[in-house]
């Protein structure tokens, strides 16, 4: 002990008494924090402030709100502490067009749900139905449609089965940018060429082509037209070597346009 700081056990009583008092102080707030605590979530949990208030879904397109929640059987009686997270994004996932589902539970008593949907790559037109074909393959039911789909070709005269298969297949293997700059693809067959098709695509190009072996010849689009005056319409034509054919008059483009 140093010199001339000798402490007399009179002196540290008092001191130590402070102590422990203190001790005793801070132990009874900490546990009567937790008995707080504990009761508001009991009560919170009994009472409707618990149940669902509210639940958001995003990045859907095609699929409607009231159908995802549908599917997670979760509704505004449903108690926040009972939204099995994982239960409902499964449940989700069992609709065809839906390729990815998060659902978070937000606290105090809200879901918030994020959707990822398959791409729609054509419409296939039968009969004045339309039959969304997905990035999967899938061909879904007809649907009903007051404008023209606008997010994917459409598909016309393509009346059997093997051959729109077969080209589904092909078009699947094409990047999105290929896909979306294709405005129409009609199944064009003749008495020598019965997979013929002719596409009319977005920037104005006509090109005619076979089901088979399409996505290769097709990938090369952006290419071909790289080497295109954008202001000279035409056929480019790629069902065997490859070669441009300019419209040769107005009125034969203008025929051309009428019979699309």
């Amino acid at each position: 002990m140093e010199k001339g700081k000798v402490v007399t056990l009179e002196d540290r009583v008092p001191k130590l008494k402070e102590q422990r008092k203190q001790k005793a102080n801070r132990r009874l707030i900490l546990y009567l924090s937790l008995f707080f605590i504990l009761l508001s979530l009991i009560i919170y949990s009994q009472s409707s402030l618990s149940k669902v208030s509210a639940i958001s879904v995003s990045e859907n397109r095609h699929v409607t709100k009231q159908e995802i929640i549908n599917l997670t059987e979760i509704s505004n009686e449903t108690s926040i502490w009972r939204v099995n997270e994982e239960k409902a994004s499964t449940s989700i996932l069992q609709h065809q067009e839906i390729k990815g589902a998060e659902v978070k539970r937000k606290f105090p008593n809200k879901v918030e749900i994020i959707i990822t949907e398959y791409n729609r790559i054509a419409y296939i037109y039968e009969d004045g139905d339309y039959y969304p074909v997905i990035e999967n393959g899938k061909i879904l039911a007809s649907m009903e449609l007051e404008t023209l789909p606008d997010d994917a070709p459409l598909m016309m005269n393509w009346n059997q089965g093997d051959k729109v298969e077969e080209f589904i297949g092909e078009l699947m293997k094409l990047p999105e940018s290929i896909i979306y700059a294709i405005s129409e693809i009609h199944h064009t067959p003749t008495e020598i060429e019965p997979y013929h098709i002719t596409l009319f695509m977005n920037d104005g190009f006509e090109v005619s082509a076979t089901v088979r072996d399409f996505s290769t010849k097709m990938a090369a689009y952006p290419s071909i037209i790289a080497q295109l005056d954008p202001n000279q319409k035409g056929v480019i034509n790629i069902e065997v070597g490859t070669y441009f054919k300019p419209y040769e008059t107005v009125g034969d483009e203008e025929q051309d346009e009428g019979e699309r």
